[in-house]
């Protein structure tokens, strides 16, 4: 597959590079590390400082979110791959005002590796951290280990939420209380169509045959729940609302905020399709939409496909999501 690079390697540090130069007002790196970023007024003082971080190739997923009302800081790795802990460390120091720090991102196995690492070095800074990991991915575990589950579009909820309780001088317990409240109501389910081809090697990374389709797939192509002919949008939407509506136990009259969210390479039509029918199942349950969102929030460069995202809400969650915030990349209010 044709791509708009230079060197595969400087892939990361360029795209990187151009964030930086496109958006000076709202971010800028510490130090002489691309990898790290952080938003252009950090940090701010007396208010928790929220780090994320993981991969390249999922924009606007983790480094798309840093500005007012969400993160604070990134720290990035490459492609598919997890920052270092050293990485993260720079960024938690750059963004510490005095009220600690909430480390929020991913449950992958190398992140974790990192970010705890990245903890102990924060410790003996004097550097207060707690962790809250994603994992709103159902195809990923049953739901007795719903804790084991991966991490995926529904983290922007988490963000949005935790960068709200930020910015309006919640404590660090505060933040990380109301950040685990909506992963505990977040649930997310991908399709995937095709693979991603990775720039540094030229490969796809999973096979499927141009007739299939994989319910439940991973934003890095990690195996679903099943592996099937392509289906149409109508019977792709039923299947997934189904299995997500089931795993949140809604009811009717339940509120909820949907995301349609794109892997990469999925026509925004398509988008509104997949919107268009779950809109209608949810009518049908009595199941009230309060926030919707259609695009890409969390993408794997070329994937073609997409998830559906949904979020419980209640007064004090959707006051959380209606809050300003403003990113390269996302804008609410």
């Amino acid at each position: 597959m044709k791509k708009i690079i230079n060197a595969p390697e400087a892939f990361v540090d360029e795209f990187v590079e151009g964030i930086i130069a496109a958006h000076p007002d709202l971010v800028k790196t510490p130090g002489d590390d691309l990898r790290v970023l952080v938003r252009a007024d950090a940090p701010r003082k007396g208010h928790v400082g929220i780090v994320t971080g993981g991969g390249s190739g999922h924009l606007p997923l983790f480094k798309g979110y840093v500005g007012m009302g969400l993160c604070s800081g990134v720290a990035i790795g490459n492609v598919f791959s997890s920052p270092s802990s050293e990485q993260i460390h720079e960024a938690t120091k750059a963004v510490d005002g005095g009220a600690g720090v909430l480390y929020l991102y991913g449950n992958y196995g190398g992140d974790v590796l990192n970010f705890d690492l990245a903890a102990d070095l924060a410790d003996l800074d004097g550097i207060s951290t707690r962790t809250v990991l994603g994992r709103d991915d159902v195809a990923s575990q049953p739901k007795e280990r719903k804790l084991d589950r991966r991490g995926v579009a529904g983290i922007i909820f988490a963000y949005k939420a935790a960068g709200a309780a930020a910015e309006r001088g919640d404590s660090l317990d505060e933040v990380v209380s109301v950040t685990e409240d909506v992963v505990e109501h977040t649930a997310t389910m991908g399709v995937g169509l095709a693979p991603t081809i990775l720039p540094t090697t030229g490969k796809p990374s999973f096979e499927l045959d141009e007739s299939e389709m994989e319910i439940g797939i991973g934003i890095h192509g990690e195996p679903g729940s099943r592996r099937g002919p392509l289906e149409t949008a109508d019977e792709i939407a039923d299947h997934v609302l189904a299995a997500l509506v089931a795993d949140l136990d809604l009811k009717a009259g339940a509120r909820v905020a949907v995301m349609v969210n794109g892997l990469g390479a999925t026509p925004l039509e398509e988008l509104y399709v997949l919107y268009r029918r779950v809109h209608r199942n949810l009518a049908d349950l009595g199941i009230e939409i309060s926030k919707r969102y259609v695009g890409e929030y969390a993408t794997s460069l070329e994937m073609a496909g997409a998830s559906i995202s949904l979020l419980e809400l209640n007064d004090e969650r959707l006051a959380l999501l209606e809050a300003p915030a403003k990113s390269p990349f996302f804008q609410e209010g």
